[in-house]
């Protein structure tokens, strides 16, 4: 089953049984591996045992992850996928992903994210000589997401078959269509601003962490995902933002507001500071390292107005930070 086209090729696979998986799968990796491509098989450790039975002396040559551990949100999971990429292409190979979402025990506004990225993989992996398959296991993701999951992937698999889907939307469309549960600043939220001063950024944002609990390392890297963040809306040019703070459980909040359509306050791209940096620096490395830092980030654009909320993970949560 060829891919078509040069650069990145994205199907799903909605599968509802074991043996559906593997008629998937074992093509995919066979016909990978027999044309000298790297194969990485991200998905359960369930379906990485059957691959493997499956595959009997050839499971050597393939790449194996546990999905849940690759990449656990989705900034980590866009930027898991271009570094295995980096680190295995072979010139003139295309590289084969099979890359199992996991959504089991997560948020709405987690799901919501995923779904998010899912259709932003078109973006942020086009021209790239990668051939990724999503599976999509029918007896335990929710009804929505398997929807989701033809308006986030041009075709889908079914076997060795492919089957446009009918239903597929424009990455930018489809990101500016999943709301996500809005964290709405309280009345009696501090605030700063609007500046043009990232010293004014610091000075607001370490105020916030410290009255929120938060010391030392996880102090220092709060600080800074606020300001990197804040460093990418104002730009090189100096347009000005607004910010407020607060504590909600378990996390702090902070809203960005760059309230003037002033020089630089270019419109953010629906999946800005997803890939991360590279050999040479650029515009959307600091918003990379805030997705990063935080626990989530989100950018709207409405008309001259642009509004970044990221939640930092409060003094309780070692996770993160």
């Amino acid at each position: 089953m060829p891919a078509e086209g040069p650069g990145f090729v994205h199907h799903a696979c909605l599968y509802g049984t074991d043996a559906e998986f593997l008629a998937m799968a074992v093509p995919f990796v066979t016909d990978g591996l027999a044309a000298g491509e790297p194969v990485l098989a991200a998905t359960t450790p369930a379906n990485i045992e059957l691959l493997r039975q499956a595959l009997g002396e050839r499971a050597h040559a393939l790449d194996t992850a546990e999905t849940a551990y690759f990449g656990r949100r989705p900034v980590e999971r866009v930027t898991a996928f271009l570094r295995y990429h980096d680190h295995r292409a072979r010139p003139g190979r295309r590289t084969r992903m099979i890359a199992e979402p996991v959504w089991g025990g997560k948020s709405a506004r987690q799901v919501a994210e995923w779904k998010r990225m899912e259709s932003g993989l078109n973006v942020l992996l086009a021209g790239l000589p990668v051939w990724m398959i999503c599976p999509y296991d029918t007896r335990s993701v929710p009804r929505d997401v398997a929807r989701a999951a033809c308006a986030t992937h041009p075709a889908r698999m079914d076997g060795e078959r492919l089957i446009p889907c009918g239903t597929y939307a424009d990455p930018g469309d489809y990101a500016a269509g999943v709301q996500l549960p809005r964290i709405a600043a309280p009345a009696g939220a501090a605030r700063t601003g609007p500046t043009d001063l990232l010293a004014d950024v610091r000075l607001f944002a370490r105020a916030r962490a410290v009255a929120g609990g938060l010391t030392g390392e996880r102090l220092s890297l709060a600080v800074l995902a606020v300001c990197e963040a804040a460093g990418y809306l104002l730009g090189p040019r100096g347009a000005r933002v607004a910010l407020r703070g607060w504590e909600e459980p378990g996390a702090l909040a902070y809203e960005l507001l760059r309230t003037h359509e002033e020089p630089g306050a270019e419109p953010v791209p629906a999946f800005a500071g997803f890939r991360p940096p590279g050999q040479a620096s650029g515009p959307e490395d600091g918003l990379w390292l805030a997705r990063t830092l935080s626990d989530s980030l989100d950018v709207r654009t409405h008309g001259p107005l642009t509004r970044l909320t990221l939640r930092i993970p409060g003094p309780g949560d070692a996770e993160r930070l």
